[in-house]
């Protein structure tokens, strides 16, 4: 699984260092760091409500505050969800 978070000059105001940190600190907790790629990228081009963050194709946007409950709900259940469709 890949997931890039926007680091353009928008979405590092909106708290992007902070979710990367918040992020990386949950995957190494969960013992995830070999099932999932942390990725920085510029301007992904959705950060009108928040910081972007794109799962594999799929668009999110972010604001620190809600990391812990976006890695618990996308996270954790899609590798869940491909760990019983092997």
């Amino acid at each position: 699984m890949i997931i890039t978070i926007c680091i353009g000059s928008s979405c590092h105001l909106k708290g992007s260092r902070e979710i990367v940190q918040k992020l990386e600190n949950l995957l190494k907790l969960h013992n995830l760091n070999e099932k999932v790629e942390l990725v920085g990228s510029f301007c992904i081009g959705n950060c009108k409500s928040g910081v972007c963050v794109k799962v594999d194709n799929e668009l999110f946007s972010l604001v620190p505050e809600d990391t812990e409950n976006f890695f618990t709900s996308e996270i954790l259940r899609r590798l869940t969800y491909d760990c019983y469709q092997l």
